[in-house]
């Protein structure tokens, strides 16, 4: 086990998609200029999706272009769509996540189309990126471990999928359990499989605590070789087209974690404890989760 990993905070982006207050955008700068000081590298910062569905992002452009002057930060982006991926080149993206779902209810009812028209679109992503220069693509495979619609989802698909985006050019694939479906032993064993299938391409993993499997889930990722992992500050989240789904991981649970484990993230955990307390103030409405702030890092 090599002992660095990266850890993205994912809180600006999927941590803001349910909650009911809107966030401005200068306190959405804040949050994200106070995370890239305590040592985050790479931050999804917003979404570029269609203001009558998620109006929380429409200050899309504004945040990416301010993030973009945080020196050391990569600042990543959603998009559902080749619409939405074309927006984000042409605000100055440098890293977009393309996201589709393993499971095909789950796809139609986030982004309106079948997975196969999702991967299809998405050739026409990469075909676009390829006129350009300079642009990562990753993709993020929700529903990876299980459905709140469909239920059981086939490990054999999520490996075919997977296999096609790294024949298609991809940077990056992220395998999501958007609604907290998975478990230790089914996570070891996805992403060993998908490893196996996609060679020396880098995988992701990005866990929701819907049923307080996150962080076994994070060390069955980790002990398959994943170095990569989403996290939301306040354990903020959830998918809104996913019946039950709830938050991520919390960031500052994630980093304790990794500080016992004697895995180094680059973060600067008294620090970040900080930056938690301050989205208690600026999401005084909203249910934070995670444990740490409360019960303090164990002493060493």
């Amino acid at each position: 086990m090599t002992d660095q990993v990266i850890l993205r905070e994912v809180g600006p982006r999927d941590g803001l998609q349910l909650i009911k207050s809107r966030l401005d955008t200068s306190i959405k700068l804040t949050w994200i200029r106070a995370q890239a000081e305590v040592g985050f590298t790479e931050i999804e910062v917003t979404s570029f999706v269609p203001i009558s569905v998620l109006p929380q992002f429409a200050d899309a452009v504004t945040v990416l272009a301010d993030a973009q002057k945080i020196g050391k930060l990569l600042p990543s982006v959603l998009v559902p769509n080749l619409r939405g991926a074309v927006l984000a080149m042409d605000a100055g993206a440098k890293k977009i996540t393309f996201v589709l779902s393993v499971s095909e209810s789950h796809n139609k009812a986030n982004v309106r189309q079948s997975t196969d028209d999702s991967l299809a679109m998405l050739r026409e992503v990469v075909a676009e990126r390829n006129n350009r220069q300079n642009i990562k693509i990753a993709t993020a495979l929700a529903t990876s471990f299980g459905c709140s619609i469909e239920g059981a989802v086939s490990e054999t698909r999520v490996t075919q999928i997977a296999e096609i985006l790294a024949k298609q050019g991809i940077d990056e694939i992220n395998l999501a359990d958007t609604v907290g479906y998975g478990d230790p032993v089914q996570v070891g064993r996805i992403f060993t499989n998908v490893k196996v299938a996609v060679g020396e391409l880098p995988l992701a993993a990005h866990f929701h605590d819907t049923r307080g499997l996150g962080l076994a889930n994070l060390m069955a990722a980790l002990d398959a070789g994943v170095r990569r992992f989403d996290s939301a500050l306040g354990g903020l989240g959830g998918c809104p087209f996913a019946p039950g789904a709830s938050g991520n991981i919390a960031t500052e649970d994630t980093v304790h974690l990794f500080n016992k484990l004697g895995i180094e993230s680059g973060i600067d955990l008294d620090a970040l404890l900080e930056v938690r307390r301050q989205l208690a103030k600026w999401l005084p409405s909203e249910k934070l989760e995670g444990r740490l702030l409360g019960a303090g890092p164990a002493k060493q």
